[in-house]
């Protein structure tokens, strides 16, 4: 007689075995017809699981992150019985779940098309409408390879050949479609009513360039149709601030294939990278930072001790000279602890932050590349605290409060923390890992933060705090970090001399705010949709002459503005005014001044915004107070 214990605390008897469905009818229609699943114990499990003794249960309903999970596996399943029963020779492979969506690889003859996505997502609707009933089984493992091999699913049947012999293979039946997963499911496919076929890519088997190419079908599914629609929306504005297009329209910069994953800057870019850098630099300055410069090219040998070349040497590039070989750096951190080490440190000299904006360069697959978001050729914020273990808590606080600050002026309030734990495989004793991981936890903590656990996610050589930022489409971007390593510094032979007298290695804590620059400026740019606020626009102002009579008069008021420090320059093209403005607005400039005959006269400015709005006749003076007064806002809030 099974009692089920409630998450409000409240029990419920029941008098013989009892399923996931029949508790929630037992508590209501509306959250029968609600539910998708349940939670018995901490485990995931579909509506008509069983449950014989006393538990613990939860009914995972839509409004929960675990029912949306739900809702996006069994679209990948209804997916694929789409494509099974329209295209009968594909072969259906793996289809997780992903962020906002799912997907399916599929083994097919030929490319699908748009029509194609057409078709399938028109007969996705048929079998929601259909309501079919998803059951579970369970096979033994070699019958489940026949089975599989019997339909001629060869790439499910070479999964199921790699779980070991003797085990139970879960699978999952939908009308005559059945696929191989660990579920849960939702009951019928009816509950399937808000999805859309986005897209079609190359993927190749097991993420592996050297298997073959299959076809992967990308998707979407929401609990509702408006939250589809909301989705589709934020979609349809990503593409709008694509930074790669905006890149190329704006002239901030561009790639080619001579130089795979490495930016070309054009002007205006390096003006925005320049903004960044030098706000960075000034935030390293009165955080007491140092700033260094290391070498791009470094010995094998140092990679070696530091344990890089083990975990990391396929992703480096390397070189050779005078018979020894050399890597280009893909991080800063062992080339910190050389400068570190230059001359014995006392304990009165921690802590020590050295900061660098450091070229880094990792040797992607080209097929991962994705314009300034995933690159070849990168540059970090980057820094390493040395301090005593004593000084962990403390400096961990203070880069979070500055972390904070650092995102707020660039208009980021949303900021998700996550807990990084020890990884499979890492260096350093357990103990180490206990007081490194214990001290971040105890630091956010004493904060009163919230945040999450990532067991299993952390470097290496250490446990992190990862620090991600929302843009304004509520996209996330995993930017900052702060992580403690007991370990490099021993490696390396970094040590101080403490109180005692004894020489005791220090703890370094490896650190970044913005992360990679070139990725934090491809997501400024698509969080702003290239209109910049004044301080970080490239060009802030641009000065149009009505006339030819007013040239000089136009020349110096840009002249006068850019001894103020302002980004400004001057139109003085033979085109009409109108066409000018439009011109500069399509370019985002934030202020347009446009001098005639009445304006020279006064010695004034007529000034509009690049949204089109006329603010009128200011004196010059006025208008730089103005501009500097905008400026030195350093935030703004997105359109």
């Amino acid at each position: 007689m099974p009692v089920i214990t409630l998450p409000d605390g409240s029990r419920r008897e029941f008098t013989h075995p009892v399923t996931v469905q029949h508790v929630a009818e037992s508590i209501g229609p509306g959250l029968a017809k609600a539910a998708l699943g349940g939670r018995v114990g901490g485990r995931l499990v579909d509506t008509s699981f069983s449950i014989e003794d006393d538990a613990e249960l939860a009914i995972i309903t839509a409004k929960q992150p675990e029912g949306l999970e739900i809702i996006r596996h069994s679209t990948a399943h209804l997916l694929a019985q789409a494509v099974k029963s329209l295209f009968p020779s594909a072969q259906v492979t793996i289809g997780p779940v992903i962020d906002d969506g799912f997907y399916y690889d599929f083994a097919f003859e030929r490319p699908f098309t748009p029509e194609d996505l057409v078709a399938i997502e028109k007969k996705m609707e048929e079998l929601s409408a259909a309501a079919l009933p998803v059951s579970r089984s369970v096979m033994p493992r070699d019958r489940a390879i026949e089975f599989f091999r019997a339909q001629g699913e060869e790439y499910k049947a070479r999964i199921i050949a790699e779980i070991p012999s003797g085990e139970d293979i879960s699978v999952y039946a939908q009308g005559d479609f059945t696929d191989l997963c660990r579920g849960p499911h939702v009951p019928d496919t009816g509950r399937l009513k808000a999805f859309k076929l986005t897209r079609v890519a190359g993927a190749y088997w097991r993420g592996d360039p050297r298997n073959e190419m299959l076809q992967r079908i990308y998707g979407t599914a929401w609990a509702d149709k408006k939250e589809l629609a909301d989705y589709l929306h934020r979609l349809e504005e990503a593409e709008k601030r694509d930074h790669r297009k905006l890149g190329r329209s704006l002239s901030l910069f561009h790639l080619q294939e001579e130089a795979p994953g490495m930016v070309f800057w054009h002007p205006h870019g390096w003006t925005l990278w320049q903004t960044v850098e030098n706000y960075m630099r000034q935030v390293f300055r009165d955080n007491g930072y140092q700033e260094i410069r290391t070498p791009q090219v470094v010995s094998r040998s140092l990679w070696e001790k530091s344990g890089h070349w083990d975990k990391f040497s396929d992703e480096m590039f390397t070189t050779q000279a005078e018979q020894r070989d050399y890597a280009i750096k893909p991080m800063n951190c062992p080339c910190h602890v050389q400068v570190y080490n230059q001359g014995l440190k006392s304990y009165r000299e921690l802590p020590l932050r050295l900061a660098e904006f450091g070229s880094c360069h990792r040797n992607e697959l080209s097929g991962v590349l994705h314009g300034l978001m995933r690159l070849r050729s990168f540059t970090q914020d980057d820094a390493h605290i040395f301090c005593t273990e004593d000084q962990i808590q403390p400096e961990v606080a203070e880069f979070i409060d500055l972390l904070f600050r650092v995102y707020a002026d660039f208009g980021f309030d949303q900021v998700l923390i996550k807990l990084s734990t020890r990884p499979e495989k890492r260096v350093g004793s357990d103990a180490i890992w206990d007081k490194a991981e214990q001290a971040l936890a105890q630091a956010l903590d004493a904060k009163q933060l919230d945040w999450k656990l990532q067991p299993g996610e952390g470097a290496f050589y250490g446990p992190k705090i990862e620090f991600s930022l929302k843009d304004c489409l509520d996209r996330v971007w995993q930017c900052g970090t702060i992580q403690v390593d007991f370990s490099m510094p021993e490696r390396l032979g970094a040590v101080y001399v403490a109180e005692d007298s004894s020489r005791k290695t220090p703890v370094m804590l490896h650190r970044a705010i913005l992360g990679s620059m070139e990725r934090f400026l491809g997501i400024l740019i698509e969080h702003y949709a290239g209109f910049f606020p004044l301080w970080l626009a490239p060009l802030q102002a641009v000065v149009l002459n009505i006339t030819d009579r007013q040239a000089d008069y136009a020349r110096r008021v840009a002249n006068s503005l850019l001894s103020q420090g302002f980004r400004v320059r001057t139109d003085l093209r033979n085109e009409k005014i109108g066409f000018k403005i439009r011109d500069h607005s399509m370019q985002r400039v934030p202020y347009l001044l446009i001098v005639g005959a009445k304006e020279e006269a006064s010695d004034s400015i007529s000034v509009r915004t690049q949204k089109g709005d006329d603010l009128g006749i200011f004196p010059l003076q006025e208008l730089s107070e103005r501009l500097r007064a905008e400026a030195a806002t350093n935030r703004s809030t997105p359109e």
